[in-house]
């Protein structure tokens, strides 16, 4: 690399250790280039670095290898991080070129004799048991990676692996955009406001704000989640409803106002078929097989026999829920015919009607900045550290701001930059994911940092951004899993932070946070309105304390609708018969589901969990991990909320990554195995158990 390139070029520069990517100087045209050359510039010091391992150790092996990496995902980090963030054409195109290299590049890492034979030589060394157990960990779970990765197949065969996993990464990545571009390439335009009536002042306000950016007189509706919660939840024209509910449930389909232009259907089909086929390969029976290699779960039938005891026992109140609701509708509006686009709107209504409580109520006290307060009192009380914004910091937009987490010494301990508000090219939902982990190098500790991702309405006119209740549980989960990657204390990136965790275990730290947005301390400490600073009023906050148990077993039987459809879709694909995707839910819905939804529904094909993330036959893991993280809220609860809790919480789930098994940690933490009682418990469900 020339001088001239890296400065024409800031991803070819090397970063001084902890230092982050300037992302005001990026571009997309700066991606394959630097992408090219940082692959080629790796492959050759590869090869060189694998002639010379006459004796192959820990420092001539792995720590030139933890280097190579880390110069390439000093590129590749920003620019994946970008497609999400500011997904505009450039940057689509920018990644869609870069990634078939990326990919290609990795599968060649994975299936490199000669790198998997030099690690075997590694855990062969008559010194191998005086690494340190961390180390150990990453030769053998690099070991078990290479098998999973097809490194004992015939040349045939392992071409063939290469093949589906180089289509896999193409196809997963168009899956998400086919859901953008729907997303994007629908807008209702309404002139008459009386066709809003309900919608709140803020939900109104915002149609216009994107009406007006289109050049447009009027509100236009749009089918984020801010802008399509308004409608569903909140307006009381049952027809406009539905077309929102039409138009929402059927993105990247076969149906609905878009029908067939940006569907997602024949590349579900192939991402089954190639799944199916690469498990067939590894010689597991069935994908799902495959995805539990390295999770906690042990087996697929394990997951489902634990998916439907948890239906059965939240049936019976979700079923005695929608009798409720439906009773409610009819006395309220006359209403004999329940359906999906009134489940929203009515369920608000009732939580008004019999808790006294609205979201927009609640909202003038959730204020994003009282909020973000709120949850680093919670971190500082439970951990001893302060967040701190650091200003002048290089972002992609003008909403993003950048934190330091500092120790009782004022030691940063690890940054974090904050995306919260929902705009045009970005992908929706919420997510964290990494800009730098934690590692040890020869010229000192790099310390981790997280990107922390929402879509959160954005401020109107001179009001913050006003959150409702459920969107402060979303950042509280959200934070929680940026903590696994703060606050580790495992030196080696292999098994720092969230690396090397149980896929149905990386969601207990950010499930745990979410019980702080029950606990009422915590939520007298922060929530005051946004004008007067009054706290929440005691009365609408034991509303809210109350509201936790509002439809919960409709919300539980929802989750393992979704987890069951994604277990038994991998596990029991059949090339003869196809995907049979929707017949596969039809099945599952008729087993545990209370209403069905019309025909016309096409929820898998939004269903980027499991399609185009990492949730493939392991969306299960959000209500195994919630069994943990409840049972781990109770033993703050059984301390009456002690701070050695919190420090103990903090050395052994938190510190240390995926360094040793999450069932091992957990013990070491709770004392014993998990209990499923405190999750019932805090979902009311305790007494439909039996």
């Amino acid at each position: 690399m020339t001088a001239d390139a890296a400065v024409a070029n800031p991803l070819l520069n090397s970063r001084p250790l902890n230092q982050l990517p300037d992302f005001a100087a990026l571009a997309p045209e700066q991606a394959e280039p630097a992408i090219d050359q940082l692959i080629a510039a790796n492959r050759a010091a590869l090869s060189e670095l694998l002639e010379r391992q006459a004796q192959p150790s820990w420092t001539t092996l792995i720590e030139p290898l933890e280097q190579m990496g880390e110069a390439l995902s000093q590129a590749w980090g920003p620019v994946s991080h970008l497609f999400g963030v500011r997904a505009t054409a450039g940057w689509r195109a920018a990644f869609n070129a870069c990634l078939p290299k990326m990919t290609e590049y990795g599968l060649e890492l994975s299936q490199s004799a000669p790198l998997c034979a030099a690690y075997r030589a590694i855990e062969q060394r008559a010194d191998f048991a005086e690494l340190s157990p961390v180390r150990q960990k990453v030769i053998r779970d690099a070991l078990r990676d290479f098998r999973l990765s097809g490194i004992d197949l015939p040349a045939e065969q392992q071409a063939r692996y290469k093949e589906i996993a180089m289509r896999l990464s193409e196809v997963q990545t168009r899956f998400e955009e086919h859901l953008m571009d729907a997303i994007q390439a629908y807008g209702k335009l309404v002139t008459d406001e009386a066709l809003l009536d309900g919608m709140t002042e803020a939900g109104k306000q915002q149609a216009r704000e994107k009406a007006a950016a289109k050049g447009q007189d009027g509100w236009r509706l749009t089918l984020d989640y801010p802008s399509y919660d308004a409608v569903i939840t909140y307006a009381r024209n049952r027809a406009l409803r539905e077309e929102l509910y039409t138009a929402f449930t059927t993105r990247a389909s076969d149906q609905g106002p878009l029908a067939g232009q940006y569907d997602n259907g024949p590349l579900m089909a192939e991402i089954l078929a190639l799944r199916a086929e690469e498990a067939k390969l590894l010689g597991f029976a069935h994908y799902a097989d495959l995805s539990l290699a390295t999770k906690m779960a042990d087996s697929a039938d394990e997951v489902e026999r634990f998916l439907l005891d948890l239906a059965r026992r939240a049936r019976p109140r979700a079923l005695a829920e929608l009798d409720e609701l439906r009773a409610y509708a009819r006395q309220l509006d006359g209403l004999d015919d329940l359906q999906p686009w009134d489940i929203a709107y009515y369920s608000e209504k009732l939580k008004e009607s019999t808790l006294g409580l609205s979201d927009e109520e609640l909202r003038p006290y959730f204020s994003l900045p009282l909020v973000l307060e709120g949850l680093f009192g919670v971190i500082h009380r439970l951990y001893g550290l302060r967040a701190e914004r650091i200003n002048g910091a290089s972002v992609w937009h003008a909403d993003v701001a950048l934190y330091g987490l500092k120790n009782e010494q004022g030691d940063i301990v690890g940054r974090f930059y904050l995306d919260p508000f929902a705009r045009d090219e970005k992908r929706g939902g919420a997510w964290m994911d990494e800009c730098h982990n934690r590692r040890r190098t020869p010229h000192g500790l790099q310390t981790p940092v997280a990107y922390l991702v929402c879509n959160f309405r954005p401020p109107v006119g001179d009001q913050p951004a006003l959150l409702t209740h459920d969107e402060v549980v979303t950042l509280f989960h959200e934070f929680g899993h940026g903590l696994h990657l703060l606050l580790t204390q495992v030196d080696e990136a292999a098994l720092a932070g969230i690396h090397g965790v149980e896929w149905d275990a990386v969601e207990l730290p950010s499930q745990f946070m979410e019980n702080w947005c029950y606990h009422e301390a915590t939520l007298r400490g922060f929530a005051r309105h946004w004008q007067t600073g009054a706290a929440l009023p005691d009365a609408l906050l034991q509303k809210l304390l109350a509201s936790r148990v509002f439809q919960t077993g409709l919300s539980t039987v929802r989750q393992v609708e979704f987890a069951l459809f994604d277990l038994r879709l991998h596990r029991d694909y059949d090339a003869a018969r196809g995907a049979r995707v929707l017949e596969t839910l039809d099945a599952v819905r008729d087993e545990v589901s209370v209403l069905r939804p019309p025909s016309f529904n096409r929820m898998p094909m939004s269903f980027s969990h499991i399609f185009a993330g990492g949730y493939a036959a392991g969306y299960y893991s959000y209500k195994w991990a919630e069994v943990l993280s409840a049972d781990a809220f109770a033993a703050f609860e059984e301390s009456g909320f002690a701070a050695e809790t919190g420090r103990r919480f903090r050395d052994t789930i938190l510190a240390n990554g995926g360094s040793r098994e999450a069932r091992v940690l957990f013990r070491e933490f709770r004392g014993r195995d998990p209990q499923v009682d405190a999750l019932l418990r805090h979902n009311g469900l305790l007494a439909d158990a039996a």
